[in-house]
């Protein structure tokens, strides 16, 4: 069967098809383009003679597409998502790393992963980066569908086969007012917090993943308060006195230095983790994000908030051996 569409289609015709169904308007859809108005009308003319059916509609609501418009309408959409693949491809060809990233991070890792984005931007100022936040479950999904280019977050999904790249070591303490009766004490057992009201994260938080396991492990039942989605929310309760939290050393740098917080000096504590970045090894990575997992598996570590001063450590473990 012959194409209905000759040789003599343009893009020029469809761009044009494209503003009036954009802005209703031949008029508008002229001053879009920078034509004048008959360039833009005889553009549509043309293209409705070599589809052979009309394509606009003149309504009480501007110029509307038929069916048939709309069908061209998706081919134009389609040539121009080519076109635009296109001119990036040649971009990354000729060298100037331009592209698209996009990027998955479980809400823990907000406080710096924006630092690593724009440490890696200063390198690499032509690649659009997009960020997603969400919790554990949420970023899995997002990496079980292809959404992102790839994630940093703390253990790896069991059911993704991933390219996993350490960034650097990820420490949870138990956070309290300044005020608070075990603030000045030190060696505190797991069990002498069985009566503290703990604020927690929401279910599928990883936070709280790992908070549940380590009071399992200890043989301690804790009195459980309000659980919030929002690491935030939780610094804010805790400085309220609400209660106390297990949390993300990482979430609460600035608070301890400001001596907002003070972390209470348990046992065991801190539970150190590690921080990740993740990338599915069936998902193919265009050159910037490649780019940018070099980069972070090099030079993430640095971006990561520095607790140095702030924490108390009275190890016998760091890794989950008590």
């Amino acid at each position: 069967m012959a194409s209905r569409f000759p040789r003599e289609l343009t893009i020029r015709q469809l761009r044009a098809l494209a503003a009036v169904h954009n802005d209703r308007s031949v008029t508008a859809a002229a001053k879009r383009l920078h034509l004048t108005q008959p360039a833009v009308t005889l553009q549509i003319r043309n293209l409705q003679a070599l589809a052979g059916l009309p394509l606009i509609q003149r309504t009480g609501e501007g110029m509307l597409l038929t069916d048939a418009g709309r069908e061209v309408l998706a081919l134009s959409e389609r040539i121009e998502a080519a076109i635009a693949d296109c001119e990036t491809s040649l971009e990354m060809m000729a060298g100037k790393t331009a592209g698209r990233i996009s990027i998955g991070a479980v809400s823990t890792a907000k406080y710096f992963v924006p630092f690593m984005i724009s440490g890696f931007s200063k390198l690499h100022p032509n690649v659009d980066v997009t960020l997603s936040i969400g919790n554990r479950q949420e970023i899995g999904k997002a990496l079980r569908g292809y959404d992102i280019d790839f994630a940093i977050m703390g253990r790896p999904p069991a059911d993704i086969d991933m390219d996993v790249r350490l960034i650097g070591d990820h420490p949870h303490v138990i956070i309290a007012p300044t005020g608070h009766r075990l603030a000045r004490k030190s060696r505190i057992a797991l069990s002498d917090l069985a009566g503290e009201t703990f604020l927690m994260r929401e279910p599928g938080s990883g936070t709280r993943g790992l908070m549940e396991q380590l009071f399992e492990t200890a043989h301690v039942r804790p009195k459980i308060g309000m659980a919030m989605s929002s690491n935030e929310t939780i610094k804010q309760a805790v400085i309220a006195g609400l209660g106390v939290a297990f949390i993300s050393a990482h979430t609460v740098a600035t608070e301890l230095d400001e001596r907002r917080l003070v972390t209470i000096d348990v046992v065991g504590l801190p539970v150190i983790r590690q921080w990740f970045v993740l990338s599915r090894k069936d998902k193919i990575l265009l050159p910037p994000a490649r780019a940018m997992l070099e980069f972070l598996g090099a030079r993430g570590a640095q971006f990561l908030p520095r607790t140095r001063g702030r924490l108390r450590i009275t190890r016998p473990s760091t890794r989950g051996k008590r």
